[in-house]
């Protein structure tokens, strides 16, 4: 019962119970030695009282005088203990052991109270003689200076004016017990609280670790030149520091991560915009040179237009709370991506073919289409073999539109694919493509795979549903 209560409670309490047991404990010892004093106050008063009768009845028996003796031993016996209710008996009995004046039938050698008494020549010296329920008889020999024996002093007292009177006892153990704890419980419970209040400060200071300031938890430790407590306090304060550093050491990391995720955004937004860049910088070069002719130039400038509304969107991707129409894809945007990738292509030995199948009207945004679109020729004409060929091919149907981009270069595995499109592995900017293509896929609902057959290099492959609305999957 006590160990269900709160630790703050278990001490003043124990201490109150330990009070009141060390009280009733003194109590009760306190009883038995005042038992066994009355007996040994009893025991002195019979002696006293035998010797008494014993020194004044000498010269009275010596003159055998009967009435005198009997008034002797009335007035004696009325001193002894218990005399008043008849629990005490006396008697003077003359050489022979037979009674001599009495206040009680006794004579020697004969059975009283259930014990046979001794001769009279076996009397030689004071005697008591115990019973086992308690009571005593004590003979003691009158003898005359010259040690005759002239008589004997006889007196009885019954077990009962032994036992200690335990209801006269009672009402001042009592008041002694209430008084102990009305005293001591106050004052063993305030030492108690005194007692638990360090250790219920430093609970309290462990409860708001990582809630309040270092400095402060400090302050609140308790000060104390107990040895015990001071290593809980010492202990503590190593906590405290421990969690500093490590808090410390988290703004640190959380800090660097924070950075390297700002460093690989840069580095995927340089990426997506240097990438139509290139294309739309031989452009204004082929309008510059051949500008002259009205239809180079018209089809130079939408080319422009587009180069750069591409740009407007990825970097509007970017803005959470920007909201840019986008329109759908046009057969003419994958020309465009054509167009834009000539620059790679001019400084390789690498020839690109494409092929087309649109069966239903595209209904993709066509921003996000000429970037995945961009990043993938990009990436194969890169990885093609020279001299070599890059395939690249765009299909829609009313389900869907999927484009994919095959060359004969280095065999690209699934696994391979999947570490360089991971979200941790962005440290390397050239993997940036192909992972902007998986994210563009997963937000879109649709698919970002490999097709690899040894022997015939690598054919990647992008999908996405042929729709109006594209809910982002990745967010559910």
């Amino acid at each position: 019962m006590l160990s269900r209560l709160p630790y703050r409670v278990q001490i003043p309490l124990g201490l109150s119970l330990a009070v009141v047991l060390a009280a009733l404990l003194v109590t009760a010892v306190a009883a038995q030695i005042f038992a066994r004093t009355a007996r040994a106050d009893t025991l002195a008063t019979v002696d006293r009282a035998a010797q008494l009768l014993s020194a004044q009845s000498l010269p009275l028996l010596a003159a055998d005088d009967t009435w005198r003796v009997f008034a002797l031993l009335r007035n004696t016996a009325a001193f002894l203990p218990g005399a008043a209710t008849g629990q005490a008996r006396a008697a003077v009995l003359d050489s022979e052991g037979r009674v001599f004046a009495s206040s009680a039938q006794a004579l020697l050698g004969q059975r009283v109270s259930g014990q046979t008494l001794p001769t009279a020549a076996a009397v030689t010296k004071r005697l008591r003689i115990d019973r086992p329920d308690g009571a005593i008889a004590l003979l003691e020999p009158i003898r005359s200076e010259d040690g005759q024996a002239l008589g004997f002093t006889y007196i009885e007292v019954d077990a009962p004016v032994f036992a200690a009177d335990w209801a006269a006892l009672t009402q001042p153990a009592l008041i002694g017990v209430g008084l102990a704890a009305f005293l001591l419980l106050p004052a063993g419970w305030w030492i108690g609280r005194r007692m638990t209040a360090p250790v219920l400060s430093v609970a309290h200071v462990i409860e708001n670790i990582g809630r309040l300031d270092s400095a402060e938890l400090r302050r609140q430790l308790p000060r104390t030149k107990d040895p015990e407590l001071g290593r809980i306090n010492a202990a503590v304060d190593q906590l405290i520091s421990e969690l500093q550093v490590r808090q410390q050491a988290e703004r640190r990391a959380l800090s660097a991560e924070r950075m390297a995720a700002v460093g690989r955004i840069t580095a995927a937004v340089a990426h997506e915009i240097n990438n139509p860049l290139g294309g739309l910088l031989t452009a204004t070069q082929t309008l510059s040179v051949h500008g002259g002719s009205e239809e180079t130039r018209k089809r130079t400038l939408d080319l422009l237009k587009r180069g750069l509304n591409q740009i407007r969107t990825t970097v509007a991707a970017l803005l959470p709370q920007a909201r840019v129409e986008d329109r759908a894809l046009e057969i003419d945007d994958f020309a465009d991506v054509v167009t834009l990738t000539h620059p790679d292509l001019a400084h390789r030995n690498v020839q690109l073919t494409t092929q087309v199948e649109v069966e239903s009207a595209m209904r993709v945004p066509s921003g996000v289409l000429r970037q995945v679109m961009l990043n993938m020729l990009l990436n194969g004409v890169s990885a093609a073999e020279e001299p070599g060929t890059v395939h690249a091919e765009l299909r829609a149907d009313a389900e869907r539109l999927l484009f994919s981009v095959a060359h004969a270069g280095k065999v690209l595995t699934q696994d391979a694919l999947e570490a360089i499109v991971a979200v941790e592995s962005g440290d390397d900017p050239r993997g940036f493509g192909l992972w902007v293509c998986r994210e563009i896929a997963t937000q879109y609902g649709g698919g970002f795979d490999v097709d690899s057959r040894h022997g015939q290099g690598t054919r990647l492959v992008f999908w996405m549903p042929n729709r109006e609305t594209h809910e982002e999957l990745a967010a559910d």
